[in-house]
């Protein structure tokens, strides 16, 4: 089995995402996409992420019509910040043989060295790189990577709604109804 671990906050997710996720999926032959919405991410420590119970509900209605793309929640359920090789040891003990790959966006890269116990997790997964923003995907590391570049952010997408302004195309419109139903990120310093 061809398995790519795809975490993040996702607070919200967007069409970025997805598109990013369906090129990778179809690009690595990969049979399943796990999102993987973290509980607390130590690399987002100074910014708190909307309720894990909201990102989750999100992340379902935006997942719900694409059969190969499914959801992980066991990290919203932990305490503490949530390490890659925790995650990467839990689903490789549950799909033992599995090949895992691990989405990472090109603007990780040079923070890569500071991971948690990383020699042991590129030991356990592939890392695939995405492009993000300005950062090029002419420096990967030697990793692989998936070259279709999207720019939608889920900063500016919080930034936009603090605004007052549309969000419309840049996310589902099931995960636009529950950030207007919910009154997510109203708040500028959301």
């Amino acid at each position: 089995m061809n398995l790519a671990l795809y975490g993040g906050t996702f607070d919200p997710i967007h069409h970025g995402h997805l598109i990013l996720a369906r090129e990778a999926l179809e690009q690595l032959a990969l049979d399943r996409v796990i999102f993987i919405p973290a509980g607390l991410s130590p690399h987002k420590l100074a910014r708190t992420p909307a309720p894990a119970a909201l990102r989750r509900a999100m992340l379902v209605a935006a997942l719900a019509d694409e059969p190969h793309f499914v959801l992980d929640d066991a990290e919203l359920h932990l305490p503490g910040p949530n390490f890659a090789i925790d995650t990467a040891e839990r689903l490789a003990a549950q799909f033992p043989g599995a090949r895992l790959h691990y989405f990472i966006g090109a603007d990780n890269l040079r923070e890569l060295h500071t991971w948690r116990r990383i020699d042991e997790l590129r030991q356990r997964v592939q890392f695939v790189v995405f492009g993000r923003g300005a950062d090029s995907l002419d420096a990967t590391h030697g990793f692989p990577s998936v070259p279709r570049r999207i720019d939608i952010s889920a900063t500016d997408i919080r930034a936009r709604v603090a605004r007052g302004t549309s969000i419309r195309y840049l996310v589902p419109e099931p995960v636009c109804a529950l950030i207007t139903e919910h009154h997510l990120y109203q708040e500028p310093s959301h």
